[in-house]
């Protein structure tokens, strides 16, 4: 026997914000150039934030349809409880970013975010945070030269030495 899909809490809401949300974009990325011509450097966005409207305006009239799940609660099955943790925990990386630095922030951040959601060992999380930073930063700082926020750790010093070690200039 199959089951009619239902709406948990808070769904069409959601749905409906989403729909206001691409709207915005799709007259920011017409802002951008506006639609002179397919290869215009806005044609990219407007055709991405049209799909966007497209698809929550269909997902916003089928959330209307569909009737409320009586059963499901909001806390329980839309926020819980990890949600909140990983929201606060991103909104205190971005608060601490410019005074520790990227390299301390994140290490804390991703030592954290792992140990509590894996469930593993602190060291285990630690070693995946540390191999997860190292790849960070090469990509980032070494490969793309994006300037990350320094902070505690004297990152250009230790880049000069590292430097000096190798032959570099």
């Amino acid at each position: 026997m199959s089951r009619l899909p239902s709406r948990y809490p808070g769904e069409r809401l959601f749905s409906f914000l989403l729909v206001i949300f691409s709207i915005f974009l799709l007259w920011r990325s017409y802002l951008i150039s506006g639609f002179s011509e397919l290869s215009s450097p806005g044609a990219v966005p407007i055709g991405a934030s049209a799909m966007m409207v497209l698809a929550s305006c269909i997902a916003f009239t089928q959330s209307l349809k569909t009737p409320l799940n009586q059963e499901a609660r909001f806390f329980y099955h839309c926020f819980p409880p990890v949600v909140g943790f990983v929201m606060a925990l991103v909104l205190v990386y971005a608060v601490v970013l410019e005074q520790l630095g990227f390299i301390a922030t994140s290490i804390i951040f991703l030592w954290i975010a792992l140990k509590v959601l894996s469930q593993r060992s602190a060291l285990w999380s630690l070693g995946l945070a540390l191999l997860s930073l190292v790849l960070i930063y090469v990509v980032f700082r070494l490969i793309f030269q994006i300037v990350l926020p320094e902070g505690i750790i004297p990152e250009r010093a230790i880049l000069a030495a590292i430097s000096r070690f190798f032959g570099g200039e």
